[in-house]
Formats: C-alpha cells, structure tokens, sequence
C-alpha cells in the first residue's frame, strides 16, 4: 500500500526511491510486525483473559501442565493481526502470490480460531472432532492449491529436488492431490509441535529465516540462475511477507517464551504450518521443506510411529509419550531444555537446507 502512495511521490522527494527496494520493504514488515506485536500483546493478553479464553490441557499429558490449566489461548491472532497489517502497508498487493498467502493465512487461521473457541466452549482439549477439523483443511487446502494451480508460469506443477537443477518430473494435474495432502500435513505438524512454552513459534521463526531467504532469491533472475535454482517471477513479493510473518512471531515468542502468558492456539499453528508449506511450492523448495523443518516432521512422525505400533502390538508404546516432546519430558528433562535443544535442532536444519543451494 505505501509502495503504491508514496512511491509516485520520488520525482518530488527523491529519497522516497527507497520504497521500490525489496530488502528495505521487507525489512520494515518485519519491524512493524515486531513492533505491533510487542504494543498490542499485553492488551491482546489482557482481553483474552478477560473473556475467560483460557487453555485446557490434556488429562493424559505431563502433570507439569496442570498449572498451565486458564492460560490465555488463541494468541494466534496477535500474529495474524500483525502480519496482516504488516503485509498490506509494506507489499505490493497487487502480487498474486500475496494474496494467495494471506487467503491461506486467513483461511486456515478461521478454522484454528473455531477450533480453539469450541475447546474453550465445552472447557476441554478436544474442540472440532478430527474428521471434521481434517474435512475443513482439505477444502481450504483444495482452494489455495487450485488457484496456484491456474497460475500462467506452468512452473507450480513441476517438482524440483535438492541437488538437481532441472525439474524431476512434471506432476501435471496429479500436482493437485499431493499438493493438497502436503498443505494439510504441514499444518498438522505445527500443530502438533505446539505443545511446549515456546517450542513452536522459535522453531516457525528458524523455518521463516530460511524462507525470506529463499524468497529473495527465488524472485530474483541473477541469483537463480548464479545457484541453479528454479526462478519463479514476481515471488520475490514474497520476501515481504515472509519477514512480516517472522516479525510477528518474534514479537509472540516474547509473550509465549517460558512461562508463557499466552498459547498461540490452533487459530496459530493451523495457519503458520499451511503457510510455510504454501511458501515452499509456490518457491518450489517442496522437499527442502522437510530438511528445514526436520524438527516438525520429527514430531509427525513420531505420533504416526506411536499410534501404528500402539495398533500393531495391541497396546505397546515405543515412546513415553507423542509427539515427541512429550516423550523426552517424561524422560526426566525440563521443559526449558526440551524447548531450547529442539530449537538448536531446528537451527541446523535450517543452515543445512541452505547449504544445499550452492550444491546443483
């Protein structure tokens, strides 16, 4: 929005050029998201409280927890809040790609929020039953991967790998389904790692990191071509967004660190997984998405492994506890220690998702 006020204004001001530069555009979405989120949470905090939207946790889970049993929940919305307006005074919105990401924000930010609120409502963990909370991911992933699908470039239906620089194969209209099945899994996988005072949100801000990069030299013709990666036009807009969404969550990580005065909520998590799976194939970093959010796809994996094995052998466990986080609390160590080798783990990932661009 400022690009398109102010930037006509050069030829009066020429230092108002600066508002045609992508890094410092996206460099001030990401202090104005940091700082919304610092001024509005304590208020954001204050009104959650009041209304009584209070977290209830789970009877099976460490005793721990009990004494987190009333803390305010759906602080989710402080980050979409934040990134939302962020976004729409720093990007340039007439981006496709923007406003495909801010819809996947929105949408699945819609259905965290009337899952949280149901959890509040009956004051327990359970909220939207997961066949219907699954039903409603697949249609709001449906939507999004649809309108990427009709995107003119012909490149979203084209996978790309790590290590190679031409395209595996060309998915065609197959692309649909799995790309649907990827959204949906990415979001449960956020959601299932938001069970700790931080653990989450400091693990999104490591994936965000690598995806503003990522961004930057996606949209980018010279830089693409200089590292043997696909160049996507016109998603270097994404870059925007991306630090819009990290500043957001930082400034949710100083309300959320241990002890946290606020959860995130499905209204977050929900939303910050199906976007940072969105960002990945519109960029075409699909697979890398699985090194530099190895730490989620731990977590997934180790409910998948619990559940199976739970069926296969008739009730035995190979963890304490799913997801994993739970499993290595039971195990003697602090939440904080959890939290903080868990976002050391998320750190690397990233670092050696990154590594791997110079190797085409």
């Amino acid at each position: 929005m400022l690009l398109k006020w102010i930037y006509p204004l050069v030829k009066y001001f020429t230092p108002l050029n600066v508002f045609k530069y992508l890094t410092f555009r996206s460099a001030y979405a990401a202090i104005t998201a940091l700082l919304l989120a610092f001024l509005f949470g304590p208020l954001v905090i204050e009104k959650l409280r009041a209304i009584k939207f209070g977290q209830s946790i789970r009877l099976d889970g460490p005793k721990s927890h009990f004494v987190k049993t009333g803390t305010p929940t759906m602080g989710g919305l402080l980050i979409i809040g934040s990134t939302l307006v962020a976004t729409i005074l720093w990007e340039d919105m007439d981006s496709f790609y923007v406003k495909v990401m801010l819809g996947t924000m929105l949408g699945f930010g819609a259905l965290g929020f009337l899952d949280d609120w149901l959890k509040i409502k009956y004051k327990n963990s359970n909220g939207i039953s997961a066949k219907a909370k699954l039903v409603w991911q697949f249609l709001a992933a449906l939507v999004v991967v649809f309108l990427l699908y009709r995107d003119p470039s012909g490149m979203m239906t084209k996978l790309y790998i790590p290590f190679l620089k031409n395209p595996l194969v060309d998915l065609g209209v197959l692309w649909i389904p799995l790309a649907v099945i990827y959204v949906v899994g990415w979001s449960n996988a956020v959601n299932l790692a938001d069970g700790l005072d931080g653990l989450a949100s400091g693990l999104i801000i490591m994936v965000l990191i690598a995806f503003s990069i990522l961004t930057y030299l996606t949209g980018r013709a010279d830089w693409s071509e200089y590292l043997g990666i696909p160049f996507i036009r016109g998603s270097g807009e994404l870059t925007v967004f991306s630090l819009a969404l990290l500043g957001a969550s930082v400034g949710f990580l100083w309300f959320n660190a241990h002890p946290a005065e606020v959860f995130m909520g499905d209204v977050g998590s929900l939303s910050l997984g199906a976007c940072i799976a969105v960002l990945a194939l519109i960029v075409k970093k699909e697979i890398l998405l699985f090194i530099i959010g190895g730490v989620f796809i731990l977590e997934e994996a180790s409910v998948a492994i619990q559940v199976l094995y739970f069926k296969a052998s008739k009730g035995k466990r190979v963890f304490r506890m799913a997801p994993l986080h739970h499993h290595f609390e039971l195990s003697g160590w602090k939440e904080t220690k959890v939290v903080t080798r868990f976002w050391i783990l998320g750190g690397l990932f990233a670092i050696i998702a990154l590594s791997t661009l110079k190797i085409q």
